[in-house]
């Protein structure tokens, strides 16, 4: 599995002199003078004082932000994590992954505060642990009807067109897998 959301950060960090007039380090110097910490107070700057788009301010401001708390956490602390206080779950995400791995080699999973994206070129769907005792598989299914146990609606987490509750490490079997892997081939 790779890692294409490591490039694609890396593309913007290349193409920040271009687009910003600023590189990264640049940016980080100025935030640096202004004493700024803050999120938004740092966002303020970038695209108040400064007019960089809301993506490159955005990525700029996290960079800044994780480099001044020590550096990014790592994908196996996020998912770990995840599962703090909730470690029934924790089967049920390795059950997933591994299904979701047989798929091909360019599934990709992008670990975050919350959930892991799984992508392959593009988002096909996440790994949430909602509850204690509930597990949500968001899938991007446009155009799907739902049926089974396949449940539709508003984009739910605000990036899925559908979603599977999942109460058990039962409950992931074949028409789990099935739906995962539509979602999975329609992500070309």
């Amino acid at each position: 599995m790779g890692n294409q959301v490591d490039s694609q950060l890396q593309t913007m960090i290349d193409n920040m002199p271009e687009k910003t007039g600023k590189s990264m380090e640049d940016w980080f110097g100025l935030i640096e003078t202004q004493k700024l910490e803050k999120h938004g107070e740092i966002m303020k700057l970038l695209k108040g004082e400064h007019g960089i788009t809301h993506g490159f301010a955005n990525t700029i401001a996290l960079l800044y932000r994780q480099q001044a708390a020590g550096g990014p956490v790592g994908e196996d602390e996020l998912v770990a994590a995840q599962y703090s206080q909730k470690e029934e779950l924790k089967p049920w995400y390795d059950k997933l992954i591994a299904e979701v791995s047989k798929f091909g080699k360019d599934v990709e999973l992008a670990p975050k505060k919350s959930y892991v994206s799984l992508r392959r070129a593009k988002q096909f769907g996440i790994i949430q642990p909602s509850t204690k005792t509930r597990m949500d598989l968001g899938l991007n299914l446009k155009g799907e009807k739902a049926r089974g146990v396949l449940i539709e609606g508003d984009k739910w987490s605000g990036m899925c067109s559908h979603r599977i509750e999942i109460h058990s490490l039962g409950e992931i079997n074949a028409e789990v897998i099935d739906w995962l892997r539509k979602a999975y081939e329609s992500a070309r």
